[in-house]
């Protein structure tokens, strides 16, 4: 099962996606977002599917997909989390995860046009993997007990203005928290479908052009221990995300440092995750 947002952007209705077809979720919540995950939303929707209580969707096919996840509560982000990626930028693997928050605002739909800021001639991609929390986590002391607070997975494009984050004061946050810089989904994919979050191929190409191509098996810090890290500095509420870093094979990291433009088109892969698409625009 895969959960998703389908519409127009801010009229999004909620659905989950199965071998047997789409089913509006309506009767079940609002929408897709903290509240639904904190209250077992998701076991909800699975009873009701195998009850024959929900109502199929048809030609879903046509409607925009949205991001996965409505209203996300705060976007943490972990840096040089790949070893390939801090050695490309030039960077020491980090001996504790490297943290940072990037505006909620940015979360967008997976095939929405991302804009590039006024000035910029260093915009970026990264494909991650987002953890979606799905119930409060604090002072968590053992990372074999964190993967219990994930509600699910999906396919993350962390965009970066490289010089906003490097050169314009040394503040990470200003180079990652422009408008659509943050294209999350196609879907939500429940914790219980996604066996080992460690063993994920994650793929990204620009313009048909293979840019990065890694595993999250070559995270320095896996998914439990950042959820276990993170929840002694902040607490982790329902329908937070958190970006778990990207391998190698960005702009930043290239000899010729071919930075996004206008016209240029990503494509993201992460495996069970599904697939997306964004198109660069100038803003």
């Amino acid at each position: 099962m895969k959960l998703a947002r389908l519409g127009d952007a801010g009229a999004e209705i909620p659905v989950a996606l199965t071998e047997n077809g789409a089913f509006d979720l309506r009767p079940v919540t609002d929408d897709i977002d903290g509240s639904f995950l904190a209250s077992g939303g998701i076991d909800r929707v699975r009873d009701e599917i195998a009850s024959g209580s929900l109502q199929k969707l048809e030609n879903v096919e046509e409607l925009r997909v949205g991001a996965p996840l409505a209203r996300p509560g705060k976007v943490v982000c972990i840096g040089l989390n790949y070893r390939d990626h801090a050695t490309e930028t030039g960077a020491a693997i980090p001996a504790e995860p490297v943290v940072f928050l990037k505006d909620p605002g940015t979360v967008v739909g997976p095939y929405d046009d991302v804009r590039i800021p006024r000035g910029s001639v260093k915009t970026d991609w990264e494909v991650e993997l987002a953890v979606v929390i799905g119930r409060p986590a604090r002072y968590l002391d053992d990372a074999d007990d964190a993967l219990a607070y994930v509600a699910g997975y999906a396919i993350s494009n962390d965009v970066s203005e490289r010089e906003f984050q490097l050169e314009r004061g040394g503040q990470w946050d200003k180079g990652k928290s422009c408008e659509t810089f943050n294209p999350l989904g196609p879907w939500l994919v429940p914790a219980s479908d996604i066996p080992d979050p460690q063993r994920l191929a994650l793929r990204l190409a620009v313009n048909g052009d293979a840019r990065q191509h890694g595993n999250t098996s070559n995270m320095v810090f896996t998914v439990a221990e950042i959820i276990r890290y993170l929840s002694h500095f902040m607490v982790l509420q329902p329908g937070d995300v958190i970006n778990t870093g990207t391998p190698a094979g960005v702009a930043l990291g290239m000899a010729d440092q071919c930075y996004l433009r206008a016209g240029d088109v990503m494509e993201l892969e992460i495996e069970g995750l599904g697939t997306a698409r964004q198109r660069l625009v100038d803003a």
